[in-house]
């Protein structure tokens, strides 16, 4: 009896040792940007709740993200004021254009945006691709400066299930939406180079900040701009993680496909 005590014990310490020490600790990787290593990977509300986890990441200064936006014909958000405010409403009532709608604020290390774009989707703001941005480090490893961004997928409207609030719902996978604004600048010619670095972390049933579902592989997209707006025609440059970061996105991808995501 005591022998099987001791075997059960064992075999908690090595599950324990596994699940919150070693896997987590393996899944992580900044070998190509190693300054994030100590910065958070989720946002927040304004009233402190965790916000969407951050999923792209940008190389480059201010000019060149505002020439990379614009190639992909993506619109800066308008400031949220009492104006932009009834004119969103507007849009979603009256189904009409408002490719400038204003986004909720996010705050990242105590403070807003820096950067809000989106593209809209359809004939009114009910539905759109954004993106908010901060500069995170001044100089990173290529000598430029590092934007951590949130891109989310506006699906619809509704009622936040944490205030109550009429909000935006965004669509659950993530991950999809970090592909599509990668693809996006990459196909306006816009990336020199492609890499990962981790994000928040494998996660099955994430909730935003209005109570949105999400679920991401939690692996950041990192593209490198180019300079002075000047369009690549060649492929970006695509850097592969390390064999064990590989390795987690498959199995990544085989509990998506078994779970029906």
């Amino acid at each position: 009896m005591k022998r099987l005590f001791v075997s059960g014990a064992v075999l908690i310490l090595v599950y324990v040792l596994l699940a919150y020490v070693a896997l987590p600790a393996a899944w992580t990787h900044y070998e190509r940007q190693p300054d994030l290593a100590s910065h958070p990977m989720v946002t927040n509300t304004a009233g402190g709740i965790p916000g969407d986890p951050l999923n792209v990441g940008l190389i480059g200064d201010r000019e060149d993200i505002i020439r990379a936006m614009h190639a992909g014909a993506w619109f800066p958000a308008d400031p949220v004021t009492l104006r932009s405010s009834l004119d969103i409403i507007g849009s979603v009532v009256l189904d009409r254009p408002y490719d400038r709608a204003p986004v909720s604020p996010l705050f990242y290390d105590g403070r807003r945006e820096d950067l809000a774009y989106e593209k809209p989707v359809g004939t009114s703001a009910r539905q759109r691709h954004h993106v908010r941005l901060w500069k995170v480090l001044e100089t990173g490893a290529e000598q430029r400066p590092v934007w951590l961004g949130s891109a989310t997928f506006d699906q619809g409207v509704g009622l936040s299930k944490y205030t109550g609030q009429v909000t935006h719902d965004i669509a659950p996978d993530i991950d999809a939406e970090r592909d599509y604004f990668s693809t996006d600048l990459t196909n306006a010619g816009m990336v020199e180079a492609i890499y990962q670095v981790s994000g928040v972390g494998p996660t099955l049933n994430g909730r935003n900040g209005e109570g949105s579902r999400y679920f991401t592989d939690g692996e950041i997209r990192m593209l490198t701009l180019v300079l002075d707006g000047k369009r690549r025609s060649l492929p970006p440059e695509t850097l592969a993680p390390p064999a064990f970061i590989q390795a987690k996105d498959r199995a990544w991808q085989g509990i998506k496909s078994m779970l029906g995501y």
